[in-house]
């Protein structure tokens, strides 16, 4: 088992976010009033965002946001984080591709989703907010923002989709220790929920749905906001502190990515480290394939339909520009929970329209079968999210072998696998199975899409 780090000072956390958008060719579609069916104005957003992160989504301007001191100071507790050369990986696979992984799994809860839960709670914070309200799928983002509440002194309510409540009940106790209420979704504590339960009893929940109770009790609770993981723009932007460390660190190794990847839910970490280097894309013609690996359960960037659609089951939010397989899609229970999620970001869903990156969906048995190789290659068990990059990473990697010719590989480890061990039982044991969206679902779902939003 072979390792090298490229290591960064804590003088090289990034000073500000990148924010693609302001160099984008074709700016992304504007996100609609669900009501007048008229582009958003910042005023319909802060019923439900604090202000400093409603101008983070509107603004199509500047590319660089400066990151508050504050900020900067929380970051400092586990960034930089460290790139790593996977040597045990490319033995293990003898391919002549060099491997290369932004190790994110290192923050206080394990995951990348801390970078953007500090600046949320932050800005929260700064507003006088005293309460938020969340949702989580796998419950990585749920740790993350109970952690960054706790910090600030919010009080935070999280909706967990409810299959990943009951699959991954180690993340709900993180949540509860750091003083988080954790609400199973769906619940009878909204409309929403209850509306959902009623018309189907034993529905497992979405993100989707969770997102909707979420929202619902932010409206409905005095000085209260919404916060969330992934999807929106201001979240995409604080992610990119990956990417602008990992393009020091490959500076530092002597080596620039053919080809770059992270897995795909909703693209907080996928847009984390790609927008950096999307950036020397767009704007010097560097030559880099971007790709993002999603579950062949949720495929809604390699089978979706590129429209206006809710962030959210119940319709409260905002109509987004994206790939969607339909805002009522209920995906299979797999454990990347973090990946069962219908629609991508407004930002990435442009990017893939104008052919600046690709995607691929990846069977859940393909994704377990690499996340085992790279634990007994690396020495690090992967978030089942994560492995599907891995996976990726590796049919990379086969592919150089494949042609004899080395490339350079890049992917995001967005999170560990620690509190995920009962899906490795599941898979070890050979319970564990593939699920596959048929060709008639897509279509039936996209079809009711159509007669809402015209």
């Amino acid at each position: 088992m072979e390792s090298k780090k490229f290591i960064l000072q804590e003088k090289d956390i990034p000073t500000a976010w990148y924010n693609i958008v302001a160099d984008m060719k074709t700016k992304p579609l504007p996100p609609l009033n669900p009501k007048t069916k008229e582009p958003l104005k910042a005023e319909d957003l802060y019923p439900l965002f604090a202000k400093g992160l409603v101008e983070q989504e509107l603004n199509q301007t500047d590319a660089w946001i400066e990151i508050p001191e504050e900020v900067r100071d929380m970051y400092k507790l586990w960034r930089p984080t460290p790139l790593v050369r996977a040597y045990g990986l490319e033995k293990a696979l003898d391919t002549p591709a060099h491997i290369y992984f932004k190790n994110e799994s290192v923050s206080p809860v394990g995951s990348h989703k801390l970078n953007s839960s500090i600046p949320q709670a932050y800005y929260c914070k700064k507003e006088g907010v005293t309460n938020v309200t969340t949702e989580t799928g796998a419950g990585q983002w749920g740790c993350a923002m109970a952690l960054a509440a706790k910090h600030f002194g919010l009080e935070l309510a999280v909706y967990m989709v409810k299959v990943s409540y009951n699959q991954k009940p180690y993340r709900r106790s993180i949540m509860q220790t750091f003083g988080a209420e954790v609400i199973a979704s769906p619940s009878m504590s909204t409309r929403a929920g209850r509306d959902i339960i009623t018309a189907h009893p034993n529905y497992q929940g979405s993100l989707g749905t969770a997102i909707s109770e979420a929202v619902e009790l932010a409206m409905q609770t005095p000085n209260c906001k919404y916060v969330l993981g992934s999807v929106l723009n201001h979240v995409m932007l604080h992610q990119t502190v990956i990417g602008l460390e990992a393009e020091k660190q490959m500076e530092m190794a002597g080596e620039y990515p053919d080809v770059l990847i992270a897995c795909f839910g909703g693209g907080s970490n996928f847009s984390g480290i790609a927008f950096p280097f999307l950036r020397h894309k767009i704007n010097e013609g560097r030559q880099i394939r971007v790709v993002a690996a999603e579950p062949a359960s949720c495929p809604k960037l390699t089978r979706g339909q590129f429209q206006y659609d809710f962030g959210d089951e119940s319709g409260y939010t905002p109509l987004l520009p994206m790939f969607t397989l339909g805002h009522n899609f209920a995906p299979a229970n797999i454990h990347a929970g973090g990946l069962r999620y219908h629609g991508a970001g407004s930002i990435v869903s442009q990017l893939k329209k104008d052919g600046l990156m690709e995607a691929v969906d990846i069977q859940q048995l393909e994704t377990f079968k690499a996340a085992v190789l790279f634990a007994q290659a690396e020495g690090i068990v992967p978030a089942p999210e994560s492995s599907h990059a891995i996976a990726a990473a590796i049919r990379e990697a086969e592919q150089a072998k494949l042609e004899g010719k080395p490339r350079t590989i890049l992917f995001n480890l967005s999170g560990h696998g620690l509190i995920d061990m009962a899906a490795y039982d599941q898979y070890l044991a050979g319970d564990l199975t593939n699920y596959e969206v048929t060709d008639a679902e897509v279509a039936r779902n996209l079809a009711e899409l159509e007669k809402i939003i015209k």
